[in-house]
């Protein structure tokens, strides 16, 4: 089955691509897309792995299922296009940025230019219907994230895994802390924000120390 998908990952990820589970997920798809206004368009449902190549991979932040509101998803997970209001978790996750590294609170939310430099902004499950929340769960989108997390684990040594809330720590199982950096807290919400388990975990500074610990450069967080 061809996938319109970043060619390294395409390489990594070809024999998935051909099983039965991952046909029955793109005929879902496909079926949701012709029926239901679905989100992220469908030239942007595997845009975390286009601007992240397997090769450059070096963080990786997992989420749940895209933003199910209009205009609001990109294809990477926390993400909004420009232009778009930020999101509650969003807003938590730019303020403890802001906090952290001393990035001013940026116009947009657009977390592209993270992606571009390695790193990988996964939902668990890549489309959702619109105004409909988990909608496109256990319908295979998790047996395939879960795959390419383990590969990433497998192929690859010292990467950031951020584990934000429950549903990512669940990941952890996945992950070879051996290898791997694992950082964990609350997730961004303001359910969890507010409770006091997301505000002051640093997580993007630390991850800056783990790669440079591993020789390699840290990621520029700051947005505009």
């Amino acid at each position: 089955m061809d996938v319109d998908i970043e060619n390294s990952w395409k390489n990594h990820l070809i024999e998935e691509f051909e099983k039965p589970y991952f046909q029955n997920l793109v005929n879902f798809v496909k079926y949701e897309y012709s029926n239901h206004t679905c989100y992220p368009k469908g030239k942007d449902i595997f845009n975390a792995f286009n601007h992240c190549p397997f090769d450059k991979t070096k963080v990786v932040i997992i989420g749940q299922d895209p933003y199910h509101g209009p205009n609001q998803a990109n294809g990477l997970c926390f993400s909004v296009k420009d232009g778009i209001s930020h999101p509650p978790s969003l807003r938590n996750i730019l303020i403890e940025l802001e906090n952290d590294v001393n990035n001013a609170y940026p116009k947009s939310g657009n977390l592209m230019a993270w992606a571009d430099q390695g790193v990988l902004l996964l939902n668990a499950t890549l489309t959702v219907r619109a105004h409909n929340a988990r909608s496109h769960q256990r319908q295979g989108w998790e047996q395939f994230t879960d795959h390419v997390i383990k590969l990433l684990n497998d192929k690859k040594d010292n990467i950031v895994f951020l584990l934000w809330g429950g549903y990512a720590k669940k990941k952890k199982k996945l992950i070879d802390h051996q290898k791997h950096f694992i950082l964990e807290t609350g997730h961004p919400s303001p359910l969890s924000a507010n409770r006091g388990y997301w505000f002051g975990n640093k997580h993007f500074s630390k991850t800056n120390s783990l790669l440079q610990q591993a020789g390699l450069s840290g990621v520029e967080w700051s947005l505009k």
